[in-house]
C-alpha cells in the first residue's frame, strides 16, 4: 500500500461551499458558482466511504486526521456524521487511530451534537469575531439577521461538553481597531485556544487595492503587538494563541505547524463534495482542479508533480526583499494569496501584510529569543519567576510529535522528552 511521503491534512467538503450564514467577507460561498446550477452538494454515500478509505490508506502517521469544512458542515445533519464515524470505524486500521476535526459556525449546535463530539473525540474550531458589535458587522444569516446570540448558545454547550474548541476570529477593519476588547472578551469566556485569521480582500479598483473591509496591514501589526503583551504578562500557559505558539516554534528550530508560514506549502489540499481535489482551499478554482478521487487516488494527487510544483512555488516566488528579511524564519512570505504587491525596489510578490507582520515578529523576537537561550541550558527558571517560568514551559515546549529541539532528527517524544 502506497504512503503520502509527508504529513497532510484535507479539508473535506461533505457539502462543498453550502451555508446557513451570508457572512459578509465569505470567499468559499461563490465557489457554488463552480458546479453546475441544480447540483447536489450533499457529498454521496459512495465518495464519502471512497475518500475516507483512500485517506486512511494514504496516511503515513500514527493518527489519521480528518477536518470537515464547509460551507458548513453541520447542516447535513448529525446522522451524516454518525456515518462518517461508522465509516472510519470499518475501515480503521488496527495500527492507527483517528482524530476527526470541524470547523463551524456554531448556529446548528444543540445537546445532540455536543453529545456526540465530546463522545467521539472530535475537535472543533468555531468561528466568534470578538463581542457581539463585532461579531454581528459581518457574521449574518441569508436575511440579513444578528448571529452572535446563537453562536455563543453553541460555545456553551460546547463548554458544557467538555469539546476541545479552537475559536477562530477573523480580524477585518473593524475589530483589529479594538485588540484589547477583542481579546479580552475571548478571557471572558473563558477561550483556551484562539486563531486569529487577518480578512484579506484583494479589490483592484479599490483605494490600496483591497475591499474596505480587509484589515489594514499596520493596524493587524498593532493588534498582534497590543494583544501579545498582555497574553506574555498575564496569560503564557493559560491561553493558547496560535500565531504566538506559531512565532516560538522558531525558538526550538521547528516546521512551523500553520500551513501559511512554512517555506513550501500544498499539504492542505480540498476535496469537494464530488471528489474534485484542488491544491488549496485558497485556490479552488479552475486552474488548480488537480483531478477527482474516483479517478485518481488521493495519494497519487498528493504527489502529484503539479500540487508539488504549486508548494514549490510560494518559496521559488519569493522577493529577495523576503529572503533578505531579519524575520524570514517567523513568515516565510505568509500565504501566497496575499502576496500581490511590489517591494520596494519593484519586484512582485510582497505580501499585503508584511508592515504588520514584520511590526509583530520584530515586537515578539526579543521573547523568542530568550526562549531559545534558556531552552537548551534547563534552566528558564533562573530568568522568570517559578510561577512564570513553568507557564512559559508548559506553553512553549515542543509537542510530542514535533521535531526535538536538541536537533537530533528525532521527533521529540523519542528523543528528549522526560529527559
Amino acid at each position: 500500500m502506497v504512503k503520502a511521503s509527508r504529513e497532510f491534512q484535507v479539508f473535506a467538503k461533505p457539502i462543498g461551499s453550502i451555508c446557513n450564514l451570508d457572512c459578509h467577507y465569505c470567499y468559499y460561498l461563490k465557489k457554488e458558482h463552480l458546479y453546475p446550477k441544480g447540483e447536489s452538494f450533499r457529498m454521496s454515500d459512495e465518495i464519502l466511504e471512497e475518500y475516507i478509505v483512500q485517506h486512511i490508506d494514504a496516511s503515513p502517521d500514527p493518527e489519521i486526521r480528518f477536518s470537515w469544512h464547509g460551507g458548513e458542515p453541520t447542516v447535513l445533519g448529525l446522522d451524516y456524521f454518525r456515518k462518517i464515524v461508522a465509516l472510519q470505524n470499518k475501515h480503521q486500521p488496527s495500527n492507527q487511530r483517528i482524530a476527526n476535526g470541524m470547523q463551524t459556525n456554531g448556529i446548528l449546535l444543540d445537546e445532540d451534537w455536543c453529545s456526540f463530539l465530546a463522545a467521539e473525540g472530535f475537535a472543533v474550531g468555531l468561528s466568534l469575531d470578538g463581542p457581539q458589535e463585532m461579531h454581528d458587522r459581518y457574521r449574518v444569516t441569508k436575511d440579513k439577521k444578528t448571529t452572535h446570540e446563537q453562536t455563543m448558545r453553541g460555545y456553551k454547550l460546547l463548554q458544557q461538553h467538555k469539546v476541545y474548541t479552537d475559536i477562530l476570529c477573523v480580524v477585518n477593519a473593524q475589530n483589529v481597531q479594538h485588540p484589547t476588547e477583542v481579546y479580552r472578551f475571548f478571557k471572558q469566556i473563558n477561550a483556551q485556544y484562539i486563531s486569529f485569521l487577518p480578512l484579506v480582500e484583494p479589490q483592484a479598483d479599490a483605494e490600496g487595492g483591497v475591499s474596505h473591509i480587509t484589515a489594514p496591514a499596520e493596524a493587524w501589526g498593532i493588534f498582534l503587538c497590543t494583544i501579545f503583551d498582555e497574553w506574555k504578562d498575564q496569560d503564557i500557559g493559560q491561553i493558547k494563541v496560535q500565531i504566538f505558539e506559531e512565532a516560538a516554534r522558531t525558538a526550538f528550530n521547528q516546521e512551523h505547524s500553520l500551513c501559511i508560514f512554512r517555506p513550501t506549502c500544498g499539504d492542505i489540499p480540498v476535496i469537494e463534495h464530488n471528489g474534485d481535489f484542488y491544491s488549496c482551499d485558497h485556490f479552488v478554482d479552475a486552474e488548480h482542479c488537480l483531478g477527482n478521487i474516483q479517478e485518481t487516488p488521493l495519494v497519487e494527487l498528493l504527489e502529484s508533480p503539479a500540487q508539488r510544483a504549486f508548494g514549490n512555488a510560494k518559496m521559488e516566488t519569493l522577493p529577495r526583499y523576503c529572503q533578505e528579511c531579519e524575520v524570514r524564519a517567523m513568515c516565510h512570505g505568509e500565504c501566497p494569496k496575499n502576496r500581490f504587491l511590489q517591494t520596494p525596489d519593484g519586484e512582485a510578490g510582497l505580501n499585503y501584510l508584511c508592515e504588520g507582520y514584520k511590526r509583530f515578529f520584530a515586537h515578539c523576537q526579543p521573547f523568542v529569543s530568550e526562549v531559545a537561550a534558556q531552552w537548551p541550558r534547563q534552566n528558564l527558571d533562573r530568568q522568570m519567576p517559578p510561577e512564570r517560568a513553568a507557564d512559559a514551559r508548559t506553553s512553549l515546549k515542543p509537542g510530542r510529535n514535533d521535531p526535538c529541539p536538541c536537533g537530533s532528527g528525532l521527533k521529540y517524544k523519542k528523543c528528549c522528552l522526560g529527559k
